[in-house]
């Protein structure tokens, strides 16, 4: 495998608070690597740096070896790094087929307009009603995206982070809130995307993780303080400590 994502002694500081501090890690293509710690450790900060919500204070990242460093959102997306959020980003009064839609329209570089003729965009959705096929959201394409159920939403989120046909996916915690048969069906889908792109992952179900994951990198107070397979960081006394409280 080669490496698709770089990160470099990376740093972001809020005034004398340390969000993140020197994170230096590498993601390799076709991986899922997840990012796990405590509540504050900055692994959402450390995916806002990433995907060029938060400049970062010093540092590199690196994507197939092109420095990104502070490229604002849209460019990224463009290069094929997408992500979901911890709060819903849906537009809640549109459809569940326009959300994806949307996506679609803005990774061809066409109009965003909801309303635009349809045969125009014929290619366009046809992609949209596939993908919410593969969601299985098909039966209510064309309900507004506030009726869904919750788990259905975050669902949706993905569809539309898909529709940017990423080669690298960040996933912000995909399964909180989710009862257990949606966070099943959420680690399907997280599984078979696997299969096709790059995915970092932030997560608080550990069982999801353990499950999923390729590679954990494990942060606490804004450091990375370990690294390995899932069967490493199930066993270091570390990360017991730091994550779980355990002395032992």
């Amino acid at each position: 495998m080669s490496t698709i994502l770089t990160i470099d002694k990376l740093n972001l500081h809020f005034g004398g608070v340390k969000a993140i501090e020197d994170i230096s890690l590498e993601v390799e293509e076709n991986e899922l690597h997840s990012i796990i710690g405590p509540n504050g450790a900055g692994k959402t900060t450390l995916f806002n740096v990433i995907t060029g919500r938060l400049p970062a204070n010093s540092g590199k990242v690196f994507y197939l070896g092109k420095d990104i460093t502070n490229k604002h959102p849209h460019e990224l997306i463009k290069l094929g790094i997408c992500r979901t959020f911890q709060i819903s980003s849906l537009f809640l009064g549109s459809t569940v087929f326009e959300n994806v839609r949307i996506a679609k329209q803005a990774k061809r570089g066409g109009s965003l307009r909801v309303f635009s003729a349809r045969e125009s965009l014929k290619d366009v959705n046809e992609e949209t009603l596939l993908m919410l096929e593969r969601l299985g959201l098909m039966d209510q394409a064309y309900v507004p995206a506030q009726t869904l159920a919750y788990g259905d939403q975050r669902i949706l989120e993905v569809g539309i982070a898909l529709a940017g046909e990423p080669k690298i996916l960040l996933l912000d915690e995909p399964t909180a809130g989710m009862s257990q048969g949606e966070t099943n069906r959420t680690i399907g889908l997280i599984r078979e995307i696997a299969n096709e792109a790059t995915i970092m992952l932030v997560e608080h179900d550990m069982e999801v993780v353990m499950s999923v994951s390729d590679k954990i990198s494990v942060m606490d107070r804004g450091r990375i303080i370990a690294e390995g397979t899932p069967e490493e960081i199930r066993g270091d006394k570390q990360v017991r400590k730091a994550y779980l409280g355990d002395e032992e």
